[in-house]
């Protein structure tokens, strides 16, 4: 949910709501929604700070605002009781015990339903939202989110899962030995502890990891239990699956407990055709200056400086999303794209992944990654809400459990429990190790 929809053009769909970034009732009946049909989570993407993109394109964008993920997430887990809560926070312009603090207190308030998205934040325009006129290089900003980690887990683990014997009659209200300060020197960080929140639900919420630069890939194996891919073709998604898991047994991690799953953008008709339809209907709606700005944040440079009409020439080098720029001039290259088509390609739906058809041909395909071992479950995105979710929900999500494929009940209360991830022990106190 980006802030709602990742398409440019999804808000001026006929029947879609144009406020819903702004609208919490409209979030609230789109996560309910999810949860009936027992989604795992909602995720929401999160950026601190106004797009980097030209006006022109800008005014066009439905992502210019949006709430604070961690102010929204605690009101929706009140219209809820099972569907996980996953936000970003970047490690880049948070500090940890803010982080720790805030997901620790999500967990509580959900019963044990929060994930925190672990990014390190790409846009040059956060820096300046922070005291910075340049953002931090690329291979800093991940040095820096791995301590960020260290410092948040070792946080969360503050207090022993007994800790708090709160009795009455000798007036304890926790046990001091079960007590850990931190006490953290770092490179990036110094950070004494202990926190004070107890210790989360699950132990810790779940670590949620997208990068796929080698930085970022060996970051996930070190780290993440989710990771959010972006490869679009079954052969690609099957190396990058294999990499990263393989990369986690060589380290002694169990590869089973990382469940990587690409971006999928859905488009659901009743037959291939009307599918079709409704996403040309849908790309049709963004606007030139749309897909030129958008192109422009994923190169880390200003598109409109290109000829429109020519091949795409070398990009200069940025601190950008580097997975995702090479992604983008692999394809123009490989497709001998114009720049003009590859901002229509981008504009959309980001260039991630789509499958569009009949709910059986969806689910097909799905069937087809996910047995053929090239992911573990789909981030699934809509093109316009409300009705491109009730499509997913009614209509795709049926035929998945028709096939053995997918939950027709929750069966645990915890995000960690729908995924099958082990509640991790407290590295201080080794009875719960």
């Amino acid at each position: 949910m980006r802030p709602i929809s990742i398409h440019t053009a999804a808000w001026r769909f006929p029947g879609a709501w144009p406020d819903a970034n702004f609208n919490f009732a409209h979030q609230a009946r789109l996560i309910q929604t999810l949860e009936r049909g027992c989604f795992d989570a909602w995720f929401m993407a999160d950026h601190l700070a106004v797009l980097n993109m030209p006006m022109a394109a800008l005014k066009r964008s439905a992502t210019v605002t949006s709430f604070d993920p961690l102010t929204l997430l605690p009101a929706l887990a009140t219209v809820t009781s099972r569907i996980g809560l996953i936000a970003t926070a970047s490690t880049t312009y948070n500090d940890p015990y803010h982080v720790a603090r805030k997901f620790a207190s999500l967990d509580h308030l959900s019963g044990g339903r929060a994930g925190w998205n672990v990014v390190t934040s790409a846009n040059p325009h956060e820096a300046q939202n922070f005291g910075r006129e340049e953002h931090l290089e690329h291979d800093a900003r991940y040095r820096r989110a791995r301590e960020f980690y260290e410092v948040v887990t070792g946080l969360w683990d503050s207090w022993a899962d007994d800790a708090f014997v709160r009795d009455v009659e000798t007036g304890v209200f926790f046990d001091p030995a079960r007590l850990h300060v931190l006490d953290h020197q770092g490179p990036e960080f110094r950070v004494r502890g202990p926190l004070n929140v107890a210790r989360p639900v699950q132990g810790w919420p779940v670590i949620v990891q997208a990068g796929s630069s080698e930085a970022g890939r060996q970051l996930a194996a070190e780290t993440a239990e989710m990771v959010f891919s972006a490869d679009t073709t079954l052969d690609a998604a099957r190396a990058f699956y294999a990499d990263v898991k393989g990369r986690m047994a060589r380290i002694g991690r169990d590869p089973a407990h990382l469940k990587i799953m690409p971006g999928c953008f859905i488009v659901v008709g009743a037959t291939e055709a009307e599918a079709q339809a409704r996403k040309r209907q849908l790309d049709d709606l963004v606007h030139p200056d749309s897909g030129i700005g958008s192109l422009s944040v994923m190169l880390g440079c200003d598109a409109r400086e290109f000829d429109l009409d020519g091949p795409l020439p070398p990009v200069p080098e940025s601190n950008a999303s580097q997975s995702g720029r090479a992604k983008i001039v692999a394809r123009a290259r490989a497709e001998g794209l114009t720049v003009r088509q590859l901002a229509q390609w981008i504009g959309g739906a980001f260039g991630i992944l789509e499958m569009v058809g009949t709910p059986s041909c969806i689910a097909d395909q799905m069937q087809a990654w996910l047995e053929g071992e090239a992911c573990d479950g789909f981030n699934v995105m809509f093109p316009y809400l409300p009705l491109g979710l009730d499509d997913v929900v009614e209509r795709v999500v049926p035929e998945l459990q028709r096939r053995g494929l997918f939950r027709r009940a929750y069966a645990g209360t915890t995000l960690r429990e729908h995924l099958g991830l082990p509640r991790p022990g407290n590295r201080w106190f080794d009875a719960q190790a």
